[in-house]
């Protein structure tokens, strides 16, 4: 039997993509549990990939998945449509987030009697709400953990922000056809290929920029050319073979990369997994998972590894409904007045 093309696949109006998020979004937190605690040692992924932590590998499937979601999204939208539909998404349930971890959990727990008074307050809350860039200290907050970051996860957005807006450079320029995007994306896959392994190791804030492109602009790659690649299981085996045959070597981040990418749009789209329609709380339980295990280590059983991580993920996963219920829904249902809905509109991907 034939494989389905990705367009055919796409258009059964179902995909996992609202359940691979959730699970994505807790990788994170279970990636983060032995630095937020202090406790030496890798998670389990780390251990499996000898590549790739938990919290890296949520965050390229992350990247993966919207560099294809935005990707249909804007062939469907208007640029001004594309435009606000983003920001509805991202900015209020970051603004929120940004001005409870600073106006509220800031002055709760901080050691520093001028709090207000000092710069790095107001700084703190203006660069991150603003996805300018990315901030993660807030004057005596959690100044006894092992580590004194307030949000950790911040550090992508900005990064998403940036990409977003180069994509729709792209489709201005009429470049998101297969015949044009295609050569122009493994133009600068090679040389952006050529130039790391040059330069290794690059400075931190380029790699991971470099990362994120890479798997954003591969993700909007399977999009544009969805009539033509085929999701085969077969295909997603080969490439488990070719990375385990290669784990621990210098190679090993070559089949990691086509099995995390082909295979994240193998998952969502072809395997039979529990279908979250209607509720995406993988955004809020993203936004409050690092201030949530910072907040589990101030427990005593929050110091451990398996502690935290529960603690965390009770605190965050509260947080995230909230945040779903009374912030993220509401702002999207006002995409409504902006957004143009196509045929190849599904009913989970209308929320990306």
């Amino acid at each position: 039997m034939t494989a389905p093309t990705i367009a055919t696949a796409w258009a059964g109006q179902r995909n996992n993509f609202n359940l691979m998020r959730l699970v994505a979004a807790w990788m994170v937190i279970y990636g983060h549990a032995h630095a937020i605690t202090g406790i030496p040692g890798n998670d389990g992924i780390a251990w499996l990939t000898q590549l790739r932590g938990a919290g890296a590998v949520a965050v390229d499937m992350f990247f993966v998945i919207s560099g294809f979601l935005i990707a249909a999204s804007l062939e469907r939208n208007t640029a001004r449509g594309y435009l606000v539909s983003r920001g509805l998404r991202i900015l209020p349930a970051l603004l929120v987030c940004v001005a409870l971890t600073t106006f509220v959990l800031g002055p709760l727990l901080t050691t520093a009697a001028d709090y207000w008074r000092q710069p790095a307050t107001w700084n703190y809350f203006l660069v991150n709400a603003t996805l300018l860039l990315s901030r993660f200290q807030l004057p005596g907050v959690f100044a006894g953990h092992p580590l004194d970051v307030i949000n950790g996860s911040l550090w992508t957005l900005p990064n998403e922000a940036k990409l977003y807006i180069l994509l729709l450079i792209a489709w201005l320029l009429v470049l998101l056809a297969p015949r044009r995007y295609t050569p122009l994306w493994a133009l600068v896959m090679l040389a952006g290929y050529a130039l790391a392994r040059h330069y290794w190791p690059l400075p931190d804030h380029i790699q991971k920029y470099g990362e994120c492109t890479a798997f954003f602009i591969t993700g909007t790659l399977l999009w544009v050319n969805r009539e033509r690649i085929r999701l085969s299981g077969w295909a997603v085996l080969a490439l488990v073979a070719m990375f385990a045959a290669l784990r621990g070597t210098g190679w090993s981040h070559l089949p990691y990369f086509g099995l995390l990418t082909y295979g994240t749009l193998w998952l969502g789209l072809r395997a039979r997994l529990p279908m979250i329609r209607h509720t995406d709380l993988s955004y809020g339980l993203y936004l409050y998972g690092w201030p949530a295990q910072q907040l589990a280590w101030m427990l005593p059983a929050g110091k451990t590894i398996a502690g935290n991580i529960a603690i965390a993920t009770a605190i965050a996963m509260a947080c995230a409904a909230l945040s779903w219920f009374l912030v993220e829904r509401p702002a999207l249902r006002l995409k409504r007045r902006f957004v143009a809905r196509g045929p190849e509109a599904s009913p989970v991907a209308a929320q990306a």
